[in-house]
C-alpha cells in the first residue's frame, strides 16, 4: 500500500470516525452537565431571537475597543475567513467531497484560492508572534495552543506546496497535504479548536437568557 493509498483509505475513515465521535461526545457531554433551574419569571419568550441575536452581537468588534484590539481582531478574521474559503471553494476540495457524497457546489479560480491561503499562512504567523511576544497571552498558553496551531497551519503550507513546483513525487506531495488534513481532524474534537462548535451554542444559550431575563430588551 503506498501513502497516498493509505491517506485516502484507512486514514480517511478513521479520521472521520473519530472526528464525528469525537465531536458528538463533546456536544453530549455539554448538553448533559447540571444547570441550575431558573425559578423567576420570565420576561420575555423570543429567546430563539435573543440567542440569534447575541451570536450576531459577539461576532463582530466592539468599537470601544477597537484601538486596542484591532490588530487581533485583522489577524483572527483574516485567518479564518481565508482558512474556510481555501476550505469550501477550492475546486480540488469540492471534486473530493463530490467523490465521496455525490454533491458539488460552484469553485472560486484558482489564483484567489492561492492569494486567500497565503493570507491565511501570513495570519496566523501574526497570531503565534503575537501569541509569543504578548506577555499576557505567553503566560496563559498551553501545548493545546501551539499544537492547534501547528496542526492548522500545516493543511495551508501543504496545499501551496501542492501548487509549487519542487522536485517532489505529485503524489507524495498529495499524500501528505491529505493526511495533514486527517492529523487535524482526529485532533479537532478533543483540543481548543472546538470552540468552532462552543462559540455559537455559548453566545446562543447566553442570549437566551439574557432575553429571558429582559438583559437584551434594553
Amino acid at each position: 500500500m503506498s501513502l497516498l493509498e493509505f491517506a485516502l483509505g484507512p486514514a480517511l475513515q478513521w479520521s472521520i470516525a473519530i472526528l464525528l465521535f469525537g465531536i458528538g461526545w463533546r456536544l453530549i457531554g455539554a448538553l448533559l452537565l447540571n444547570r441550575p433551574r431558573d425559578l423567576s419569571a420570565p420576561r420575555s419568550r423570543a429567546t430563539l431571537r435573543g440567542a440569534l441575536r447575541l451570536m450576531v452581537m459577539r461576532s463582530w468588534p466592539h468599537r470601544e475597543f477597537l484601538p486596542r484590539t484591532w490588530l487581533s481582531e485583522a489577524l483572527g478574521y483574516s485567518f479564518h475567513i481565508g482558512f474556510f474559503i481555501a476550505l469550501l471553494l477550492a475546486l480540488p476540495h469540492i471534486k473530493f467531497v463530490e467523490s465521496i457524497a455525490g454533491v458539488s457546489w460552484p469553485a472560486l479560480p484558482e489564483r484567489v484560492i492561492h492569494f486567500v491561503t497565503l493570507l491565511s499562512c501570513v495570519a496566523l504567523l501574526g497570531v503565534l508572534i503575537r501569541r509569543l511576544t504578548h506577555p499576557v497571552l505567553r503566560m496563559l498558553s498551553n501545548f493545546d495552543d501551539y499544537a492547534s496551531w501547528v496542526l492548522t497551519i500545516a493543511p495551508l503550507l501543504t496545499g501551496l506546496l501542492i501548487r509549487s513546483h519542487i522536485p517532489v513525487a505529485y503524489e507524495t506531495l498529495l499524500a501528505v497535504h491529505i493526511l495533514s488534513v486527517e492529523l487535524l481532524m482526529i485532533w479537532f474534537p478533543f483540543s481548543k479548536l472546538m470552540h468552532a462548535f462552543f462559540i455559537w451554542t455559548c453566545r446562543g444559550t447566553t442570549g437566551a437568557a439574557f432575553t429571558r431575563k429582559g438583559a437584551l430588551d434594553q
